[in-house]
């Protein structure tokens, strides 16, 4: 950590060096000189104040020699206290050669130590929540060194610190007040009843500043105690707003003193503001300030524009009101050097700095630095252009203001001209860099008008400036803003107004006529050129602005032709927002619509939850095989609609459940074996909220190793802490969790850990795996691979393309959250509609033709049936997405005697089921043996062969069974390898939401045998296998009948066996005689 920033990273950074630092006295300094360097970056940070004073304490102790017998200096007294106090606090090495001795004695001096100690309270005296942390350390060690030298010089230093420290509102008033009380007991009794009397007087604006305060102090820390580090942030937040609230108050009622009044009237008043306005309410802001942006609002830029902002206003305000009493404030270049230092991405932080030390009159070359280190960051970018654009500003702003300056040099306005054609240069090719050709330029053309300025006021070349103007308006983003238009109007206006008018050497004569002045045309060409844009953004106020234009300066045939062209426009216009408004209400009448649609169908969904019976239809015999298969093409079609709220509930509670668990987990090893993980929670329940912990008893059966995840990286590194400490008996050992898990995916379908463990054991020890839910999205096919050390994680990385069983190709990597690639495709991309409501007879040529009007059409597909008619939808793909969207007009229009609805494809990755299927030829009816051995057989010859029989929905349910209790991270094809090893599988689909999976076997026997071999089978650890019959799935009530039947045998799996079917007389086909076939009466075809 060469630059560090930040209150914790300064202390992480200085303990570190003074681990390494060699015992020496040039070790020694350079750790003071880092002190003083993270105190200039951080001037109010308490923690650092403090470990540098008790760090040089420490140092003024151990350099001083033992005192003489005969010597009883307050110095060497001093020394034992010091030696005595701050043992705790030594650094390392405390070796000390005579000279270096020598040496500290002078460096490390006893009035400098105090002096140090006194520089860092006043720092932080007016942090009221933890500035007694600090003093209460200083006035220990002040108390001790009285204790040895008992002067009435110490007595009186004391006493007023005493005073002083009680006068500023800190949490710990009442302890300061009883320690000062005792103080005079001991010290000074016979002046008890004055100096208490005297400090409770002079106290009475701190007690009321404390306790105005006190609630919101109360609240944040309840927020800072229950680890919540957003409800901390909230509330902090309204603290400071609050606090600022009472600076406007304070400064508000200075600014309105009436100082025309008589003296004694002045004076009766100002006691009367002094009476209701806090007095150290800038002070209290200031402290507030200091501890926000020293803890949880370090890296906030928002809290750093709002402090800058701030103390802008207190220099002014000192400035108007030198008697109202405010602290001295930071320098405002020290505070912005330190704001980019913390927030280097911030625009508007660097364009006050910019500012600033242009208003402090700092050179050329100084403001160019700083210039420099905002664009040598590699963070300027962060959040998109803006930041980029906020600083160049700032900058163009500062050559143009130079240039400007009467007192400038002779080369100024050269150096501007190149440094603003440069900026624009820079800002061109940045933003190419960061968005390719989809970067379009400054919306508000911030850079360009600061060069226009400049080429207009300074170097005075109309013609160059107006080059600009012609060269932006022919930019798309810009030519279609009316804001863009009238800027360029008003500088044309600007331009002609300037220029000089010829005198006339002889006055007109009243029957001549004056001429009248040459009108403006080029601003009037702005306007006309304005108009010609059919997409204007507001053509309404460029209208208004043309028409007062041409009625104040131009002709009337000019004045003619603008009426002309305002009428047209207005025409064109009135179109365009008949336009603009039918889209609207279509888009809120298909909002509206879709809600009532949604309404209705939840209304539906719970109707259809309650037990009703129905007669029977011709059609629900036809349905029978639909719903026994429960995931047949057409029903998941019509299941579309029902499952649409679902599809974005599942899609928002999988965005809110995903964690980065990479950085926010620590491995602790050399737990006790018998250690449980509520005890575990609770050794870390103070370093923040655990999501998860996994817990791993080691072989040996000596320890064990845990894997926790907290709800932020901050509460993960703060669990490092525990690092060496001691659980029960043993001492931890805890490492970040970075760096340790790997992303794994394109393995076997079939592969389980078991597979996972073998495929990736030589890397080393792995210790979880973690395998997705699939509950919203069956295609799923990764895992996460959490490994032991960062050593064998990066072995497993090594593995990434490798190709396994000779097909497929690994994939393995670190695992990065933030490294999820985008979805692509017409869909993702909003290129793609679909259409309902397609009358029967439409073709794809037909949809090509109609849809080709508002764009080109990549493709257009009607979705079909498995007879091969399409079913009323179609899904069209345009070439862009705004193609697509000018589309969306042909939404409830008549084509071909029916309504279309059009409306975009949505993005979805919901897939609940999975369906495979097994060989065709095997879909047939079973063979039913009968008593004699005959099986059924069919009268027509060769129909076995030709033509298969389809089977019936009773047959399909004999031969189909339902596994139960199947958890949501097996994937269809695990469960087949297991299925289909006991016979052929017809089809098997899979519902990890349901927590279950349908397989049709190819015959009845086979679905036996696996039932019973799938009974009870431990899948992964911890779940077993439950197996029902296809009728117990569909009525979902496998349970209810296993509790009623208790007490029956169970059903065999293996059926009596069926009665023989023959065949019968009235098919078509030669009729069969002979053995075993009888003649029977032809029956007419049963309807159904």
């Amino acid at each position: 950590m060469a630059n560090p920033v930040g209150e914790d990273n300064w202390l992480a950074y200085i303990d570190e060096q003074r681990r390494q630092a060699t015992a020496d006295l040039e070790a020694r300094v350079k750790i003071v000189e880092l002190f003083k360097a993270a105190l200039l970056d951080e001037p109010a940070s308490l923690r650092l104040w403090l470990a540098y004073c008790q760090y040089f304490w420490a140092l003024f102790s151990e350099c001083q020699a033992p005192p003489p017998a005969s010597s009883a200096s307050s110095a060497s007294a001093a020394a034992s206290v010091a030696a005595s106090s701050s043992s705790s606090s030594s650094p390392p090495g405390t070796a000390w050669t005579d000279e270096e001795r020598q040496l500290g004695r002078e460096l490390f001096s006893f009035d400098a130590a105090l002096s140090l100690w006194s520089d860092g309270y006043e720092a932080t005296k007016f942090r009221i929540a933890d500035s007694h942390l600090f003093w209460d350390r200083w006035i220990a060690i002040e108390l001790e060194q009285l204790a040895r030298t008992r002067t009435p010089s110490g007595v009186k230093r004391i006493s007023h610190l005493f005073r002083d420290r009680l006068q500023v509102p800190h949490a710990t008033w009442d302890q300061t007040s009883q320690m000062f009380s005792e103080f005079l007991t001991t010290h000074n009794n016979a002046a008890y009843e004055h100096e208490f009397q005297d400090v409770t007087r002079t106290a009475r604006p701190a007690k009321a500043a404390y306790q105005l305060r006190e609630a919101h102090e109360l609240e944040l820390t309840r927020a800072q105690r229950s680890t919540d580090r957003d409800a901390e942030k909230a509330k902090l937040r309204q603290y400071l707003d609050w606090e600022m609230a009472q600076s406007a108050h304070a400064a508000a009622d200075a600014a309105h003193h009436p100082r025309h009044q008589m003296r004694q009237q002045q004076q009766q008043q100002q006691q009367q503001q002094h009476d209701h306005v806090d007095p150290l309410v800038f002070a209290l802001g200031l402290g507030l300030y200091s501890r926000a942006l020293t803890g949880v609002f370090a890296f906030d830029d928002e809290i750093w524009n709002n402090c800058a902002v701030y103390l802008s206003g207190l220099h002014r305000q000192a400035k108007a009101s030198p008697s109202l009493y405010i602290p001295l404030l930071p320098n405002m270049l020290d505070f912005f050097q330190r704001a980019t230092k913390h927030c280097p991405w911030s625009g508007p932080l660097w364009s006050r700095y910019i500012l600033t030390a242009e208003d402090a009159g700092w050179s050329f070359h100084n403001v160019e630095s700083i210039k420099h280190a905002a664009t040598n960051t590699k963070a300027l970018d962060k959040d998109g252009m803006t930041g980029v654009l906020d600083m160049y500003t700032a900058w163009c702003g500062f050559l143009k203001r130079t240039a400007m300056d009467p007192n400038a040099s002779e080369d100024a306005a050269d150096v501007a001209e190149v440094g603003l054609l440069a900026a624009l240069e820079d800002v061109d090719l940045w933003g190419k860099r960061l968005y390719k050709d989809a970067y379009q330029g400054d919306p508000n053309f911030r850079l360009e008008r600061i060069l226009i300025q400049y080429l207009t006021e300074v170097k005075g070349d109309i013609d160059a400036a107006r080059n600009h103007w012609d060269r932006m308006s022919r930019h798309s983003l810009l030519a279609n803003s009316y804001d863009f238009w009238l800027n360029y109007y008003l500088w044309e206006m600007v331009v002609y107004a300037s220029r000089p008018k010829a005198p006339s050497p002889t006055p007109p004569t009243p029957s001549a006529g004056a001429k009248t002045a040459r009108p403006p045309t080029l601003a009037t060409g702005v306007l006309q050129q304005a108009l010609a844009h059919k997409t204007l953004d507001w053509p309404e106020r460029v209208m208004e602005v043309y028409l007062q234009h041409c009625n104040d300066y131009e002709q009337p045939d000019t004045l003619h032709y603008a009426l002309d062209t305002v009428h047209k426009t207005r025409r064109a216009v009135a179109k365009r927002r008949a336009r603009e408004n039918a889209a609207a209400a279509a888009a809120a009448y298909a909002v509206q619509t879709e809600t009532e649609s949604r309404q209705a169908q939840d209304h539906a969904i719970s109707n259809t939850t309650q037990p009703t019976s129905a007669p029977s239809s011709p059609s629900s015999v036809k349905r029978k095989r639909d719903e026994t298969g429960e995931d047949d093409g057409e029903a998941s079609n019509k299941k579309t609609k029902t499952t649409e709220d679902d599809t974005d509930d599942a899609q928002s509670h999988q965005s809110k459940l995903k964690r980065d668990r990479e950085n926010t987990s620590v491995m602790v090893t050399n737990l006790p074996p018998d250690a449980t993980q509520t005890a575990i929670r609770r050794y870390f329940k103070e370093y923040g909220h655990v999501n998860n912990l996994i817990l791993h008893s080691e072989a040996d059966g000596k320890s064990s190793t845990a894997l926790i995840e907290f709800r932020s990286p901050e509460e993960a590194d703060s669990a490092l802490l525990r690092d060496q400490k001691y659980f029960q008996q043993s001492q931890l050992s805890v490492r970040p969790g970075t760096r340790l898990t790997v992303f794994v995916s394109n393995y076997p379908p079939t592969a389980d850990e078991a597979y996972i463990r073998r495929l990736f054991q030589h890397c080393g020890d792995i210790f979880n795996v973690r395998w997705p839910s699939l509950k919203y999205n069956t295609h799923r096919r990764f895992c996460y691979i959490s490994f032991r050390n960062p050593d064998a994680a990066y072995k497993a990385t090594l593995m990434d393309g490798t190709l396994v069983e000779g097909k497929f190709k690994l994939q393995s990597k670190f695992s990065n959250p933030s490294h999820k690639k985008d979805r692509e495709g017409a869909v993702a991309e909003g290129r793609e509609l679909r259409v309902k409501g397609v009358h029967p007879s439409t073709q794809e040529n037909d949809l090509r033709s109609i849809f080709g009007k508002y764009g080109k059409v990549v493709s257009a597909r009607l979705l079909t049936n498995v007879g091969g008619q399409h079913v009323g939808t179609a899904f069209v793909v345009f070439e862009t997405k705004e193609q697509a969207e000018n589309a969306l007009q042909l939404d409830k229009t008549k084509f071909k005697s029916q309504i279309l609805q059009v409306d975009h494809c949505k993005d979805t990755n919901f897939k609940p089921s999975a369906t495979s299927r097994g060989d065709h030829g095997s879909a047939g009816p079973s063979p039913a043996a009968s008593g004699d051995g005959d099986i059924a057989m069919d009268d027509k010859p060769n129909d076995m062969h030709t033509r298969p029989q389809r089977p019936t929905p009773a047959e399909i349910q004999e031969r189909t069974i339902v596994v139960l209790d199947i958890p949501d991270t097996v994937n269809d094809a695990r469960l087949r390898s297991l299925a289909e090893k006991h016979g052929p599988i017809v089809k098997l689909v899979l519902r990890p939401d349901q927590a279950k999976a349908t397989i049709e076997f190819g015959d009845v026997s086979t679905a036996g045998r696996a039932a019973l071999a799938l009974e009870g089978l431990e899948i992964i650890p911890g779940h077993k296998l439950r197996v029902g019959s296809a009728r117990d799935g569909a009525k979902g009530n496998v349970e209810q009948q296993q509790g009623a039947d208790a007490s029956k045998a169970p059903k065999p799996w293996m059926p009596p066996p069926r009665a023989v079917r023959r065949p019968v007389l009235g098919r078509g086909g030669a009729k069969r005689g002979g053995l075993g076939f009888v003649t029977m009466a032809k029956k007419d075809k049963d309807p159904s």
